[in-house]
């Protein structure tokens, strides 16, 4: 049935003329402005039409977009589904009317996989193991007190960014993770805990502060600056996400390690798409982006400069 549902989405168009739709799930944060930014210049590359629907955080909005897509007659939907469930119904619309979808940054229910084409997502779990991985390698056999600022209580990626730490690192015995708290995404709230972090175990007794995102590492960092710490230094960083404002700080010595959650998803859904509607090459149904780790090494100015107009 699956076979069947992808040939019936294959055609003979080619990528120039095509012109696709996408319901991105709002502008509620800077990362999420980039992917929109970002998906409108991977689409002007390749000469591709795409018509954006900002769904302000609503599923129902998202469902109204894609059936007017539908109806436009789209050659394919992008779509960054807000939740995981009720996809059912509108899906198999664009399906019957032979759309493909790809989905990007988020997948849905597993029930649903043969109703899209492919999805472009990271694994969150990988990103933080990667953290983890380069902490342990840069400490090597000293002992490290780590602290971590979690994000926000619930939230799947907050729940696998600490399980990929904590599988990183569990073969080091020298690594103890003294002090876990959320910061809920946010720099202020970083900021608040990194000071009762550093009012509980003293700050020269941290030797690590792991952020499950770079605005709270920003806020931490300031934090540890109050205290008459130098962060990077007496403390070394690492977090997640690749924002501009994490290489200023990388480049000022202030902050130690990203890894990147990009927001190029768009670029391979639409390389996927172009196979696919050319020359009917089904794509394998998840797409992981790379979870690239930055360090001073890597000329952060340059990167910082690469993405300040992205829209962060």
């Amino acid at each position: 049935m699956i076979a069947g549902a992808m040939l019936a989405w294959a055609g003979g168009a080619q990528a120039a003329s095509l012109t696709v739709g996408f319901s991105q799930i709002g502008s509620e944060s800077g990362w999420r402005a980039a992917e929109t930014t970002v998906t409108k210049d991977e689409a002007k590359k390749r000469g591709i039409t795409v018509k954006i629907a900002d769904a302000q955080q609503k599923q129902e909005n998202q469902i109204k977009a894609i059936r007017s897509f539908v109806a436009q007659g789209v050659d394919a939907i992008l779509l960054a589904p807000v939740v995981a469930t009720g996809w059912d119904s509108v899906l198999k619309e664009a399906r019957d009317a032979k759309i493909p979808v790809i989905l990007l940054d988020r997948d849905i229910d597993p029930a649903g996989k043969d109703l899209y084409l492919t999805a472009v997502t990271s694994d969150s779990v990988e990103e933080g193991r990667v953290a983890g991985a380069w902490l342990a390698k840069t400490v090597g056999e000293k002992p490290c007190a780590v602290v971590e600022l979690q994000g926000t209580v619930g939230a799947s990626v907050a729940t696998n960014r600490k399980k990929g730490f904590d599988a990183a690192l569990a073969p080091h015995a020298n690594l103890k993770l003294v002090r876990s708290q959320t910061g809920d995404f946010t720099r202020a709230k970083g900021k608040e805990v990194m000071e009762s972090f550093i009012k509980a175990e003293g700050g020269r007794a941290i030797c690590a502060v792991y952020a499950h995102n770079d605005d709270m590492m920003v806020g931490a960092i300031q934090a540890m600056k109050e205290a008459g710490l130098k962060p990077g230094k007496d403390i070394l960083t690492v977090s997640i996400d690749a924002v501009p404002d994490i290489f200023k700080a990388i480049a000022a010595g202030e902050a130690n390690a990203t890894v990147e959650l990009t927001p190029d998803m768009a670029g391979p859904a639409f390389d996927v798409l172009k196979a696919y509607k050319e020359k009917g090459t089904v794509p394998p149904k998840w797409i992981q982006t790379e979870s690239k780790l930055y360090t001073a090494a890597d000329d952060p100015m340059k990167v910082y400069n690469s993405k300040k107009n992205l829209g962060y």
